[in-house]
């Protein structure tokens, strides 16, 4: 039998290298209902706010969504005090990435971001036929130093993930404000705090207000954490008023659906969802923290709503995770980050962290 696609289009350069992302696992066979925490999801689940606005926008869901998401625009301009005119929505912040990759590199430039950075800004880069650029990372943290000396004429972009997914790491407001002092005007400073409403660390502060005044900065952050709309897929950016306008030529015109648009608003001004959601993991994170290093376990410091734990080796870590899928529990293999030996487990409610204690804890001792 011959193949009726042969002789097809063939992709440009470079696609069919990009290895593509593998989100986390939702499902072990044989059971049920497993318990997944292998996306960072919140595991309190989006607020009553927010459920509730997703219900009532049913009924308009035959309408083209608002283009400019007015309403969000202004909640979100309220909230962080910020610019309306300034934000870029998205189709969660991966496709705020993937829109600034597309708005600013050509075959041939380069993007700058940490050895563990977010794999989503790798992708949109290569698609761009961009070179993707890795800062070591001997500490599990971007360190300003190896960034820069990643940067040279052809650089357009700098990633960096503050608070870093998968490590946990952050960097403090005084190393982001040194990053950017030293970077050549032409390169554009991104810097991704999905995980800001986790952070208690003192030494972390948001980049808006660098941004304010700055020419090449943009900050981002999403819904899918905190306010729990991953499913959703609503994320933005902050931007200089050029990046911002740059960025709308290209961008999808109903990127943002309805229901989308009404949940993310609503979820703003839920104020008792967010201090429950940031109380869970306040309150666990330093337990499971603790209980896991307790079993002679290396757990990274992190500021966001997971823990990375090391393992001796590729082969530990592979045997760890088998054993927490027989207990019907799902956590983050990160190898595809160049971490074959490390698991990522997401901090879910206290069942759920009871379960992943006593399974690590046989683990361990077996």
């Amino acid at each position: 039998m011959t193949d009726a696609t042969a002789g097809g289009p063939t992709p440009k350069p470079g696609i069919l290298d990009i290895a593509p992302y593998v989100g986390g696992k939702s499902a072990i066979a044989g059971v049920a209902e497993p318990m997944k925490l292998s996306s960072n999801e919140n595991m309190l689940g989006a607020g009553e706010k927010a459920r509730a606005a997703y219900e009532a926008a049913v009924r308009n869901i035959h309408v083209y969504p608002d283009g400019r998401a007015t309403k969000l625009r202004a909640a979100v301009a309220e909230t962080h005090g910020l610019e309306p005119e300034r934000l870029i929505f998205g189709n969660g912040s991966d496709e705020v990435f993937a829109l600034l990759n597309q708005t600013y590199l050509q075959p041939g430039d380069n993007i700058v971001t940490g050895q563990y950075g977010f794999l989503a800004y790798r992708i949109s880069a290569k698609a761009c036929e961009a070179e993707v650029r890795l800062a070591p990372e001997p500490n599990y943290k971007a360190e300003v130093d190896a960034l820069l000396a990643q940067v040279d004429d052809r650089t357009k972009i700098v990633y960096v993930s503050n608070p870093s997914n998968p490590t946990g790491s952050w960097n403090s407001g005084e190393e982001i404000r040194r990053l950017h002092a030293a970077l050549p005007g032409h390169v554009l400073l991104v810097v991704d705090e999905a995980y800001a409403e986790y952070v208690t660390e003192p030494d972390w502060e948001t980049s808006f207000g660098l941004a304010r005044d700055a020419a090449n900065i943009v900050v981002t952050r999403t819904f899918s954490k905190i306010h729990g709309l991953g499913g959703l897929r609503i994320g933005f950016g902050y931007a200089p008023l050029a990046v911002a306008e740059a960025v709308d030529r290209i961008r999808l015109p109903f990127n943002v659906s309805v229901p989308g648009l009404e949940a993310a608003t609503a979820a703003l001004s839920d104020e008792a969802h967010q201090t429950a959601s940031r109380e869970l993991i306040s309150a666990w994170k330093p337990r499971l923290t603790q209980a896991i290093r307790g079993f002679g376990l290396e757990v990274l410091p992190s500021a966001g709503n997971f823990v990375l734990v090391i393992f001796d080796n590729a082969e530990r870590a592979t045997a760890a995770n088998d054993y927490l899928n027989a207990k019907g529990i799902i956590v983050r293999p990160v190898g595809g980050y160049g971490l074959p030996q490390a698991l990522r487990i997401t901090i879910g409610t206290e069942d759920q962290n009871r379960a992943v204690i006593d399974a690590l804890s046989e683990f361990a001792a077996g």
